[in-house]
């Protein structure tokens, strides 16, 4: 079976077609901005799927609060034209084949568990630490989805009572402290260079000790959501993923830290980087119509 399976993001829309062993071929990458005369969103999505052929299905993975059931997309973050849109129901009716809808860390959390890092577990959370963070529940190799579809929404947890404002107009958000875009904040009061996670960690600048305890401050800020996280799930594993991940070292003292502040009970838990990068996205989307109906019971749309 072969899946076209689109990763909607808020600057690229990358596609692939992956076939039920997971083999992801014909992929690439188009700016999520308009262009060429597109006059909405849906308008741009119909262009990139025509110019694919030979697939049985759709998946989705898309940033944003989304119920998955209906394909039904509460609010798309930085893509306002899918806001209150049953994305399902469009694709379905234009292509005529089945279609299954995600948010995009619930999509990563289930790439990394059937093709990962994840792959030796049945139960872990996973986190992608980025402009904010986002979060998925794995629970007996299934997405826990809470009661409206959209649990997980670990950035927006307090971890600063009265702390600093939040994007989401709340306060003390993890987020807020803990997100990559708060790292570069910080740094940047050092050094302007320091504009991103590449610079902030690339080998010229490990001996500059402004910046080290910068560093330190925000891996306790990370390490502080996470312990509230293990405490609360007790779970064998947690998965990070995001582009400031890609660092070694940077798992390791997060991991450490964990192992400094968690209840020696629960201190076990094991602190993974998220091992397929920008993929995780398209093969949890691929995931999705494996683990679903249609696959399981060869029927398909007419």
């Amino acid at each position: 079976m072969n899946i076209l399976v689109l990763d909607i993001g808020g600057t690229l829309i990358k596609t692939g077609i992956c076939d039920e062993n997971g083999h992801l071929t014909q992929m690439k990458e188009y700016p999520t901005e308009l262009q060429n005369g597109e006059k909405n969103i849906i308008d741009k999505l119909n262009n990139i799927i025509t110019g694919f052929h030979d697939y049985e299905a759709i998946g989705v993975s898309i940033a944003g609060c989304v119920d998955s059931e209906e394909g039904y997309i509460y609010s798309s973050g930085n893509i306002p034209d899918l806001n209150g849109l049953r994305l399902k129901d469009v694709l379905e009716k234009k292509f005529c084949v089945p279609v299954k809808i995600e948010n995009d860390v619930n999509a990563a959390a289930l790439g990394e568990k059937y093709y990962g890092a994840g792959k030796g577990f049945n139960d872990f959370l996973c986190l992608t630490i980025g402009t904010g963070i986002g979060g998925a529940i794995v629970i007996d190799s299934t997405i826990f989805k809470g009661h409206k579809g959209i649990a997980a929404e670990f950035g927006h947890m307090i971890t600063h009572p009265r702390g600093a404002r939040c994007s989401c107009g709340g306060s003390g958000c993890y987020e807020t402290y803990a997100s990559a875009t708060a790292l570069v904040k910080n740094a940047r009061k050092i050094n302007q260079k320091y504009f991103n996670g590449r610079i902030i960690f690339a080998e010229d600048n490990q001996q500059d000790k402004e910046l080290e305890r910068v560093i330190h401050d925000w891996v306790y800020e990370v390490a502080l959501g996470l312990t509230s996280l293990i405490h609360i799930f007790n779970p064998p594993a947690i998965i990070l993923g995001g582009g400031i991940m890609e660092q070694e070292k940077l798992v390791h003292m997060i991991s450490a830290k964990v192992k400094e502040l968690a209840l020696e009970s629960f201190s076990d838990v094991k602190i993974l980087k998220a091992s397929l990068g920008n993929k995780a996205g398209m093969y949890g989307a691929a995931q999705l119509i494996l683990n679903g109906e249609y696959y399981k019971s060869g029927r398909n749309i007419t």
